[in-house]
This record gives C-alpha cells, structure tokens and sequence, in this order.
C-alpha cells in the first residue's frame, strides 16, 4: 500500500525546525507586549461572502486562489487566505469596536492555491497585527516604529528597508483610476496578459506589475500623487515628520500598492534584498472603510502582516539564528541496570526543579552503558548523568562531559544540582 504523503505546498515543520519557529514568535510577542498589543485567535474556517466582500470578488485571491467548498449544510466556506477579515469580523461580532481603540494581533495558518515555491506555500503561517478607532498617523508611525523594533530584535536591522505611500481615499483612487486606465488603454496590446486583465477589475495592481515592458510604459503614466485629497496628503506628510522623528528611515514609493480593495490612504511595505525576487517580508496600510463594508459601524483601522516562512528564511540565509535556539538538550541522565531506573527517573525530577529552563532527558527503553551513552551524545547534551547499582546505594552520580575530553567524575546527588549550575 503506497504511503500518504502531505498535500503539495502544505508542509511538516519538524522537530530540528520547530526551535527557530518559537524564537521569531516569543520575539514578535514580547515586542508587540511592550506596546500593548492584545493577542487574538479566530477560526481558520469562514463563509466565503466575508472575503468576497472584503478583499473584493475581481482580486487574485478570490478568482483564482482560495480553497473554497460546502459543508453539508450548503454553506459555503473558505480557508482564510488572510488574516484581517476575520480580526474585524470578530471584533464585530464580540462588541470591540464600536467606540473604543483597540491594538490586537493573531497568528496562525492560511491558505492560498498558489503555485509553491521557497518561502511561499499553499498553508503559510503569518502574524497580523490590526488597530481600529485611531484616525491619525500616530498610530500608523506607532505600527512602523515597533516593527523597526523587532527588526533590530532579530538582528535584521541592517537587512530591511521601509517603503511608504499614499493612495488616498476612495474617492480620489476613482478619479485617478480613471485618468489610468485611459492613459492604459492607449498600449493596451503592448501590456502583459495580467495586466490587462487587471484593466478592466483592478487597474491600480497594473503600478505593481514586474512586466519589463510595462514598467516601461508606466514610466509616463499619470501619478497617483497628482490627484491625492488634501486629507490624505495631510495625513501622509505628518506619518513622514513621525518617522523622522523616530529615525525610522524610508523611501516614498509612488508606485507602491496594496493587492486588496479595502487600503486607503497610507501603505506601506518592508523588503529585503537578500532574498532575491521574495522581498516583501512584511506590508499594511490603513483600511477605514473595511469594518463598514462588512456591516458595522463606521471604524477607522490600520495593520499589517508578515509571512514567518520568509522570515525564517531570512534569517537563516543571513545566519542571524542564534545558537542557544535549538531543542538540544543540557543533561542526559542514564540508568544502568533495573535497579537504577526508578531512582535515575527521580533525579532527573530534582534536576528539573532545581535546573529551571534546562532540558534534562531521562533515558527510557532500557540498552547497554554504550548504546545508552550513544543516544546521549545524540542528544546534544553537554553532560551525561550516570547511573548504576553503585551509585544508587553510595547516594552518587557520575557526571561524564560529553563535548570536550574532561574526565567523569563522582558527585554526590545532593550536589549534583548546584554543581551542573555552574558549568551550563
């Protein structure tokens, strides 16, 4: 019988990888917690209509990319393709929104049938962080300044730059969407097939195309700039003296844009260059007609997402991993006969309590002194505890290095504790 294997572009995170997982998030926790941020966790299932209505039916996502179905109910569902929906339908549905502030974030697994490649799968994990009933662009520098933080706290600093613009409000996107499509229109079969279909459903994604032939003839289309609102370009210029403030640097990007239809006014995107073409490792803007447009009142709200497989990536590519992340452990205690087994068992309890945020491993499954000190090295443990008849009843233990050519040596258990402490 042939074995099961995963679904393509839906991938196992094992054992050895798990570590630097848990570093990035315990990272972006308590640099979110220094700034108040509320954790929230949402269902990874929602009806269909909350993302048609949302990230808007004509967009990538909804036409092509979202793993859509019925349950046996005839309802259609989705697996979310994306994390802010279904904040703000929570926050809704539970009552946090309406005249107050609030500073949440999630993470969790999404969903998007895309082709896989490194650093963009089908399930793919993100952390969202999404703030609602702020309007200035306080909070909108606050949302950048403490991400310039958790760069600085993962050592990658030097290797992300910060882009920002303007897309204004709706009503000046329509104007200038306009003077786009019919400045567009005049090369429309010089465009690449993406972007003309992106003429008629979503002509502001065409500023965002790679298309070398594109690019060039956006070159003398008409700028987004020339037709922002006075509110917008208000807005903008103030997030611009906050970040200078803070000497958080950045470049202004007319051409930069969001791929959903709810941003308005400031965007902004985090790229790296040290991953080749997959340099966004994080982007947001401002959503202030969003909550409206899924039936509560009118909230102002901005946020951001990034992807933790491309910043895994990052990381490792740049060897910024730190040594002590790893799941190796410190102590290996061993047994030697049966009547070792239960007393080892207990000292390696001692050693827990008295050795708090160290990993000490029992052995378990019995085996020869050999093939227990095998599994030990394998561990990665820099000590091994030694175990026999002898020691049980002289109340001892032999502490045997594992990493350099010391000697063993008998300790009594007593002291077994306060001894480790001193060489880890």
């Amino acid at each position: 019988m042939a074995k099961i294997q995963a679904i393509r572009g839906m991938n196992d995170i094992l054992p050895d990888q798990t570590p630097v997982w848990q570093y990035v998030e315990s990272t972006v926790r308590r640099v979110l917690g220094q700034y108040g941020y509320q954790e929230i966790r949402m269902p990874v299932v929602e009806h269909t209509e909350l993302f048609k209505r949302s990230i808007g039916e004509v967009t990538d996502i909804v036409e092509k990319e979202m793993y859509t179905f019925e349950d046996r109910n005839g309802d259609s569902l989705t697996l979310r393709p994306e994390g802010t929906a279904g904040c703000v339908r929570a926050a809704e549905e539970h009552g946090l929104l309406f005249n107050q502030t609030r500073r949440l974030w999630y993470t969790g697994p999404m969903f998007r049938h895309e082709r896989p490649q490194k650093g963009r799968y089908r399930q793919f994990h993100q952390i969202g962080v999404e703030c609602f009933g702020m309007a200035g662009p306080d909070i909108d520098a606050e949302l950048l300044i403490l991400t310039a933080r958790l760069w600085s706290a993962l050592g990658l600093s030097d290797h992300a730059r910060l882009e920002i613009n303007s897309i204004g409000t709706s009503d000046s996107r329509k104007v200038y969407r306009q003077a786009l499509v019919a400045y567009l229109e005049q090369y429309q079969d010089k465009l690449d097939d993406d972007s003309k279909r992106r003429l008629t459903t979503n002509p502001l994604r065409i500023l965002d195309s790679k298309d070398p032939a594109t690019r060039e003839i956006l070159q003398g289309a008409p700028s987004l700039d020339d037709y922002l609102d006075d509110e917008s370009r208000q807005h903008f210029e103030q997030l611009k003296a906050m970040l200078d403030a803070a000497g958080v640097a950045y470049t202004v990007n007319p051409a930069l844009v969001r791929g959903l239809d709810y941003y308005g006014k400031t965007v902004f995107e985090w790229i790296t260059d040290s991953l080749g073409a997959q340099g966004t490792i994080c982007a947001g803007g401002r959503y202030d007609g969003l909550v409206e447009q899924l039936g509560g009142k009118p909230t102002v709200a901005v946020g951001f997402a990034m992807g933790l497989e491309r910043l895994i990536l990052l990381l490792e590519t740049l060897e910024l991993v730190p040594e002590h992340v790893n799941n190796q452990a410190d102590v290996y205690v061993t047994a030697m006969g049966d009547q070792a087994v239960a007393p080892a068992m207990a000292l390696a309890e001692t050693l827990r309590n008295e050795l708090p945020g160290r990993i000490v491993v029992s052995h378990c499954g019995g085996g020869s002194f050999k093939s227990q000190m095998k599994k030990a090295d394998r561990s990665g443990a820099r000590f091994a505890v030694i175990l026999g008849e002898n020691e049980v009843a002289q109340a001892t233990a032999g502490l045997k290095p594992l990493r350099d050519d010391q000697p063993q040596q008998e300790i009594a258990q007593a002291d077994l504790a306060a001894v480790l402490a001193g060489l880890l």
